[in-house]
């Protein structure tokens, strides 16, 4: 070796060089660290623009969610006087004729049948039922009447978050003088607010002049004024100074939006009144599913998802470890373990809407468990979840030193005293983090779950894992499918409560890790 390495040095080149200092060889040494250059720049470059996907897409769901953690109420002065209530049995008292009466008094120039409805539509169809739960949780609101928050329909929350019929409200320069019919207002300026070529009707922009305490409608405009219709009567037709009166105008037109002018008129004079408020939407994480977006919420599911994971975590932890240790440290290596392990690993590799064929077929119409209930969900997802823990069981058993075992067969230990009081418990950290991980994987399947029923919708909060239920990810996909434009946050913030779930588990699982790791 040593004459070699002599022989190697000795050689060099015409010019006295050697042949690892040659141009060639330096040309080549450039081009591999070239080369390298490359392939790191490409390697950030990969890491950057998977970063750049994550942050798209969190920052998508996290910009069309965060409406929905709000919400909009209406402070009404509600009438809960002892006249109104059933003293027999004060939760079968007509809430609704209470909600309704107090609209009334609120709006009481929307006397006609058509005006009534838009009244009436401002607030939820719900109201009455949070009215009467609310009631049940405090009788001392029995008595005298108080304002009390009632939320409003869910087209009128997405009107004053500006997520629909988006609008633009000004000052127009000079004084507005209403007409004695209140149908007809004359604007003193020269040059207008609206232009001579603007379209009117159901099909244009709406156009809301706000001036006296009522508000008109603009339908059209001639050389004298603007015409419009009164949605709003006027308390006055004393002439309105400059800043005294505005015009607001819906860039949508009413017939591409579920939110009309007369309500969006109602809505202004409410908020007007100081008698709209911005919440904390406390529904969304108190209630079950509902068809109304503004009764929505998101508890009956993780209530579900509970139930479902703790079935699910109750068989396929104690089966997976106990088939892990004993494939790893029991059974003999011959041909019929090694055909269970392929086995194992083809089953990990199964896709779920399998699984969720075989719980229809076995568990629902051979064993005939319940549908749609946790119990049900809980065992399709364990069988998933069973390859995924007997493989890192495995792993984490294989990780523990063969010295472990031979101190402790010194000793006297018998080999499952050997297994259950040192191998086992050094191995239950990795045994833990490979359960959490597959629990995880599993809180967020869909497929099997849609298979055994689980979609159907559940309005009770389950009280066990054998009551109907509904689970976070089909949750989430049934708001999906819903028209109502409101169900788009209810949706992202679904989304964000799963992954804060996801998140508090792995979080779990590196804590238990790092708690009860041994390093060797």
């Amino acid at each position: 070796m040593t004459n070699i390495a002599q022989s190697g040095i000795a050689r060099t080149g015409p010019d006295g060089l050697s042949i690892h200092t040659s141009g060639d060889a330096r040309k080549r040494l450039a081009r591999r660290y070239a080369a390298e250059r490359r392939f790191r720049r490409l390697g950030l470059g990969a890491v950057l623009l998977a970063m750049g996907f994550l942050l798209l897409l969190l920052s998508t769901v996290v910009g069309k969610a965060i409406p929905a953690f709000t919400y909009t109420y209406a402070v009404l002065p509600l009438d809960l006087a002892g006249d109104k209530i059933n003293h027999d049995d004060p939760l079968r008292s007509n809430f609704d004729a209470i909600v309704k009466a107090a609209i009334a008094e609120a709006l009481p120039f929307a006397a006609g049948r058509k005006q009534r409805r838009a009244a009436r539509g401002l607030i939820s169809s719900g109201a009455a039922v949070i009215l009467r739960d609310m009631v049940a949780d405090d009788r001392a609101l029995i008595g005298a009447p108080r304002a009390i928050g009632l939320p409003v329909s869910d087209t009128l929350d997405l009107y004053f978050k500006q997520l629909t019929a988006p609008r633009r409200s000004r000052e127009p320069q000079g004084s507005a003088t209403p007409s004695a019919t209140s149908d007809k207002i004359h604007i003193a300026v020269e040059d207008g607010v609206i232009g001579s070529d603007e379209q009117f009707g159901r099909d244009a922009p709406s156009h809301l002049v706000f001036i006296n305490g009522g508000v008109v409608k603009i339908t059209g405009a001639d050389g004298e004024g603007l015409q419009g219709d009164v949605l709003v009567p006027l308390q006055s037709t004393v002439p309105a100074a400059q800043g005294d009166w505005r015009l607001v105008t819906i860039n949508q037109a009413e017939s591409a939006r579920k939110i009309s002018d007369r309500e969006i008129a109602y809505a202004e004079i409410l908020n007007g009144m100081g008698l709209i408020e911005r919440r904390f939407n406390a529904i969304f994480f108190t209630r079950g599913a509902s068809r109304e977006p503004e009764m929505a919420g998101v508890w009956g599911a993780v209530v579900g998802s509970f139930f479902t994971m703790l079935v699910t975590l109750a068989l396929s932890f104690p089966l997976g470890v106990a088939s892990a240790v004993y494939l790893e440290e029991v059974a003999p290596k011959n041909r019929w373990t090694q055909l269970i392990e392929v086995n194992i690993n083809n089953l990990a590799a199964v896709p779920s809407i399998v699984f969720g064929l075989l719980g229809l077929a076995v568990f629902l119409n051979f064993f005939g468990l319940p549908r749609s209930a946790p119990v049900a969900g809980g065992m399709v997802l364990a069988l998933m979840t069973l390859p995924t823990i007997i493989i890192a069981s495995r792993a984490a058993l294989g990780a523990v030193p063969p010295s472990i075992r031979e101190g402790a067969l010194g000793i006297g230990a018998s080999r499952m005293q050997t297994v259950f009081h040192h191998v086992l418990p050094l191995a239950m950290p990795g045994i833990l983090t490979g359960t959490i991980l597959g629990v995880a994987r599993a809180l967020g399947e869909t497929a099997p779950l849609l298979m055994i029923g689980m979609v159907a919708f559940i309005v009770d909060i389950p009280g066990g894992a054998l009551q109907p239920a509904t689970v976070l990810p089909v949750q989430i996909y049934m708001w999906a499918d819903f028209p109502e434009p409101g169900f788009q946050q209810k949706t992202a913030a679904a989304i964000l409560v799963l992954l804060g779930f996801l998140v508090v588990m792995n979080a779990f699982a590196v804590v238990m890790r790092r708690r009860f790791e041994r390093r060797w």
